[in-house]
């Protein structure tokens, strides 16, 4: 198919007859050109008077309309097509959850500069990389509540996520009520994958739900779980405030119930991870995007729209003019 910006062509073969063009140039300037200089004039009326009237001007550019109408039909009969091309992007994303243990001991500093601050950095790069999925924020540390309800808005959930810092709520760790709270934000989704990440670095002590009553609730909605582990093996600097509201770091064994989140992992079809550092957690957020890819289906629309009736029109309206002009305006001069 010949291409002619902004048009392509069904027959481009008829452009041969475009060649035509010249000869049609020639017999009627050329050939005629003796015509068009003598033709006879009225002695009457004044031959000054009748070589300046619009009529005699117009009359070289009579044959002008010919070849325009026979450029304008050849056009036509090439069948001129504009072509639309169109891509289609439809998405289907993930509702994702991510409940963050925020009590006191996430400020240990066995990560840089300490874990909650960690943990809060490269969530906030995971969520940067998934446009697509609608996401929410769950915070849990002596009981839990809901920081944002899942949204595709991902600035507004961003500056809520810069918000938290430990002490927001009443300290120690309800791991049960930060799954519990997540499931309750996402058991209205209609999204075909539904995932909770959650974040601790201890050991449930606290909470009106415990965490395998959490489990069932989070396996009868059918949503995924990935936990992670936060903290080093060993003994890491944990902050204690005394009586006077100093606050100093001791050295204290990590204690993290890894059976507990491998359950949870395990129930509900998730897996379970254990980050001892920055650079560890940030690997851990990286599989689990890998893990868990919306789906983007592109479809392409090719589409063409018909234009010869265009050129058609111009070709009708030029010959028109010529038979009009040279039967009735110019028809005393060409006598």
């Amino acid at each position: 198919m010949f291409r002619l910006v902004p048009y392509t062509f069904a027959h481009p073969q008829y452009f041969w007859l475009l060649l035509a063009v010249p000869l049609l140039v020639y017999w009627s300037y050329y050939k005629r050109k003796t015509f068009y200089a003598t033709f006879s004039i009225p002695q009457h009326g004044g031959v000054l008077a009748q070589s300046r009237s619009l009529r005699v001007k117009l009359l070289p550019g009579l044959p002008l309309l010919k070849i325009l109408s026979y450029i304008f039909m050849v056009i036509a009969l090439a069948r001129p097509q504009s072509a639309l091309s169109e891509k289609e992007i439809s998405t289907q994303g993930i509702d994702i959850v991510l409940s963050l243990d925020i009590s006191g001991s996430m400020l240990a500093k066995d990560f840089e500069p300490d874990r909650l601050e960690a943990a809060k950095k490269i969530a906030m790069k995971f969520i940067e990389d998934r446009p697509n999925d609608r996401i929410g924020l769950v915070i849990f540390a002596g009981e839990s509540f809901t920081q944002c309800p899942i949204t595709i808005d991902h600035q507004v959930l961003m500056n809520l996520f810069k918000d938290i810092h430990s002490g927001m709520v009443t300290d120690r760790t309800a791991i049960g009520m930060g799954l519990a709270t997540a499931v309750a934000r996402l058991k209205e989704s209609k999204s075909k994958t539904k995932i909770i990440i959650l974040m601790t670095d201890g050991v449930n002590n606290t909470g009106y739900i415990d965490p395998y009553t959490a489990i069932r609730i989070t396996k009868a909605f059918g949503i995924r779980v990935y936990t992670i582990g936060i903290g080093k093996n060993g003994t890491a600097p944990y902050p204690f405030t005394d009586q006077n509201g100093n606050t100093f770091y001791q050295s204290m064994p990590v204690q993290i119930d890894e059976q507990l989140l491998r359950e949870m992992a395990r129930e509900t079809g998730g897996n379970y991870f254990r980050a001892t550092n920055n650079s560890s957690l940030k690997n851990i957020y990286n599989n689990i995007d890998k893990l868990e890819k919306s789906k983007i289906k592109i479809s392409n629309y090719h589409r063409k729209s018909e234009h010869f009736h265009v050129f058609a029109f111009f070709a009708l309206l030029f010959l028109v003019a010529h038979f009009i002009l040279s039967g009735t305006y110019l028809k005393t001069i060409l006598a």
